[in-house]
């Protein structure tokens, strides 16, 4: 396979320009045949009429006489054979060869042309019949002359090979030119790759197309394209990772100080009084480290939940009604402990999408876990799954105290908190939502709830049918 760009363009014009020099040359070698043929066909046309005017009447019998000049019209360079014979229809020869081809002779009317073979030679054959008249007689004669093809061969070559010669040349200069033109218009894509080649490797500015040609301005279009989306990602990941560090710098200066505190504390306080504060110190150091973890586990789901979006993570059906089962008993336990009313309501036996359980899984206790920590203690929560118009809707409504229409574009923004001082949360929550749910090609959406009083999150995923 060529996989040179230059040679492959020079094929598609080499291809046709090839097939046109042979078709012309073609045509040419045949208009230079009938040429040929037409100049040979009137010189033996003409010696046979000649030899036809010069037979008279003799005696009551037909008599012919070859004038010179019927033979001298054939003389070239080449010392062509000339053949003639005169026959009457009673195959009475009145002059020529006996041995002549017969092959044209009556009842020829019009003259009459063939090519034969003849004493091993080529020879072209024109046939014409004259009718004779005398005292009531009438009597057929035919007249035929041949002559070889040396002259007619050359005069055939000399037509055409100039010809021949002059489109070989032309497509001898064509190619050369087509090589030329190719070289000198694809140097921009030269320079353009030199321009790539010298570029530092951390640079993510876009390419100047310079003098590239208009149909190739589309291939750096997109690459510009692409490369302010990964400036678009590299900056969100250097966002991403200055916030993790900030958020986690908390917790560990919570740690650090604590620790701190507890050495102080060993050294200030008599025996019997470090007890005690050593084990508040300790249920506030782990409570910090508490944080830091579940800060550090969705910092991981976050991730995975970003590279869902990549072609190589797998996906298969998952049953969300299930998968939300799951969940619901997971995490009932912290709905007990502010005795909040955590339901599912399902009417449909399946609902599935396509997808990760792990990551399904994931999505729902999030979207949970935020509902029961916003609702008060004594209030309700209800994860409703449903099918309609070919998505799988799950709806997660709360009665708290909502959110207000100015800040929910934000809520789904890495470690924004729309919460009170001092309430528990890393803000990763609805990120982590956001990132699943576009993985899954679906939309996520909030809105108030009934007497505009808690908070309606619907999330839309594509209904996978079953096989």
């Amino acid at each position: 396979m060529i996989i040179s760009l230059r040679l492959r363009l020079l094929l598609w014009l080499l291809i046709p320009l090839t097939l046109f020099v042979g078709i012309s040359a073609a045509l040419s070698y045949r208009s230079a045949q009938q040429t040929a043929d037409l100049i040979q066909d009137r010189a033996l046309l003409a010696s046979a009429q000649m030899i036809a005017g010069a037979i008279n009447w003799q005696d009551g019998v037909p008599h012919a006489s070859v004038p010179p000049a019927a033979l001298e019209l054939f003389a070239s360079p080449e010392q062509d054979q000339v053949y003639y014979q005169v026959v009457t229809d009673h195959d009475r020869l009145l002059a020529g060869r006996p041995d002549f081809p017969q092959d044209l002779r009556f009842p020829a009317l019009t003259p009459a042309f063939s090519t034969t073979d003849y004493h091993s030679q080529t020879l072209r054959i024109v046939s014409q019949v004259r009718t004779l008249y005398d005292a009531g007689q009438l009597r057929k004669v035919a007249i035929l002359v041949g002559q070889t093809m040396r002259a007619h061969d050359r005069m055939l070559a000399d037509l055409w090979r100039p010809a021949l010669h002059s489109q070989i040349a032309m497509l001898i200069l064509a190619i050369a030119l087509v090589v030329l033109g190719l070289s000198m218009e694809l140097r921009p894509i030269m320079r353009l790759k030199d321009e790539l080649a010298v570029r530092d490797s951390m640079s993510l500015s876009p390419l100047r197309p310079g003098q590239l040609q208009l149909e190739l301005r589309p291939i750096v279009d997109a690459i510009n394209q692409y490369i302010q989306r990964l400036n678009t990602q590299v900056s969100a990941q250097k966002r991403f990772i200055a916030d993790a560090a900030h958020q986690l710098r908390t917790p560990l200066t919570l740690i650090a100080s604590q620790i701190q505190f507890a050495r102080q504390l060993t050294e200030r306080l008599p025996a019997e009084a470090q007890e005690a504060r050593l084990g508040e110190v300790l249920q506030a150091m782990q409570e910090s480290s508490g944080n830091m973890t579940d800060l550090t586990n969705k910092l991981l789901l976050l991730s995975q939940a970003e590279a869902a979006n990549s072609t190589a993570f797998l996906r298969h059906p998952v049953d969300l009604i299930a998968v939300a089962a799951a969940a619901l008993e997971e995490i009932v336990g912290l709905a007990q402990r502010k005795n909040i009313d955590l339901g599912l309501e399902a009417k449909i036996p399946h609902a599935r999408a396509l997808g990760n359980e792990a990551l399904f899984t994931a999505m729902i206790m999030n979207l949970v876990d935020n509902a029961i920590r916003y609702t008060p203690a004594n209030g309700k929560v209800t994860v409703a799954v449903a099918v309609s118009q070919g998505q799988v809707e799950i709806t997660v409504s709360d009665d708290g105290p909502g959110i207000p229409a100015e800040v929910r574009g934000r809520v789904f923004e890495r470690f924004f908190r729309n919460a009170a001082p001092g309430q528990e949360g890393t803000g990763l929550g609805l990120a982590i939502v956001k990132e699943i749910v576009l993985a899954a090609q679906g939309t996520v959406t909030l809105g108030p709830g009934a007497n505009n009083r808690g908070l309606i999150i619907l999330v839309q995923l594509p209904l996978c049918q079953p096989e």
